[in-house]
């Protein structure tokens, strides 16, 4: 699925989780190569914290309350461990197949194939895991902060 799609996509899932008047009023149009120009850092809140994974906060800020969309690129072969976050939070896949499931434990049996194009959520409080095989993930993910990150067997990330 292309880019175009899977950001209409987005935008479908953020509008319907936001009312318009929630939303940045400011106007923001970035294609994948401009977001990739934006700084990225491998953690901070509402990230895994994983090392290799690059977050890249695309509008607003996961630390203030409001609206909030970060894009995270995740290598090859990474696994994020049962975790949670204190908002909701709304995502698309927008490259490679990102293997998604929900439980207190990250169990690959749980998980399901998410190739480009397709949509999850992560509800608050709710634990999840995911994990990537053989090609890189992008995903972007949005909310409404503050946001945190809460492995359910190891120390925090905010």
């Amino acid at each position: 699925m292309s880019t175009r799609i899977a950001a209409v996509v987005l935008l479908a899932g953020v509008s319907s989780a936001y009312s318009a008047a929630l939303l940045p009023a400011s106007e923001i149009r970035l294609t994948s190569a401009d977001a990739d120009t934006l700084a990225s850092h491998e953690a901070g809140a509402g990230t895994s914290g994983v090392t290799g994974i690059r977050t890249t906060v695309v509008a607003g800020a996961p630390t203030a309350a409001g609206p909030y969309t970060i894009r995270l690129t995740i290598p090859p072969n990474t696994r994020i461990q049962a975790h949670t976050h204190r908002d909701n939070r709304y995502a698309v896949v927008v490259a490679g197949t990102w293997y998604f499931g929900y439980g207190s434990a990250a169990d690959s049996s749980l998980e399901k194939a998410l190739p480009p194009g397709s949509f999850y959520t992560e509800p608050a409080g709710v634990a999840h895991f995911a994990e990537t095989r053989g090609e890189p993930v992008t995903v972007y993910i949005t909310g409404y902060g503050p946001t945190d990150t809460n492995y359910l067997n190891a120390p925090s990330v905010r």
